[in-house]
């Protein structure tokens, strides 16, 4: 069975990321959901004060979990650090992905702490990556 990590860094098209992992996994994969608390200012970031963001990064799990569970065998979810990278570090050390799903906003609407992680994440995990950009 295919363990596929999908990490949300912005609210999902849930038709898209069925869709995504349809054609990724076919049936039967755990996933496992993590909602980076990435939405924050730098200012709130530096003052620790994520609660709002923190909010929305588990109603950004909820939505994706609702989206994936008619496609998966298990699925769980969770809500990451503020840096979508270090999210992705701490996952994989109880959950052993052979795939991550990245959804995120485009270039000009993504926040200050997911631009280019994808790149950081192909170059630091050695994952085979998949993108999906939501408007």
């Amino acid at each position: 069975m295919k363990r596929v990590l999908v990490v949300a860094t912005a609210p999902v098209d849930q038709e898209a990321l069925r869709s995504r992992l349809r054609e990724r996994t076919g049936d039967g994969a755990e996933i496992k959901v993590v909602a980076p608390v990435s939405d924050v200012s730098p200012l709130q970031w530096l003052a620790t004060d994520e609660d709002e963001a923190r909010g929305e990064a588990e109603a950004v799990a909820r939505e994706a979990a609702q989206a994936i569970e008619p496609e998966a065998e298990r699925v769980e979810t969770e809500v990451g650090d503020s840096d979508p990278v270090q999210a992705i570090e701490d996952a994989l050390r109880t959950f052993p992905a052979e795939e991550i799903v990245l959804v995120t906003r485009s270039g000009d609407e993504a926040g200050w702490l997911e631009k280019d992680a994808d790149a950081e994440v192909s170059e630091r995990f050695g994952i085979p990556l998949t993108r999906l950009v939501v408007d």
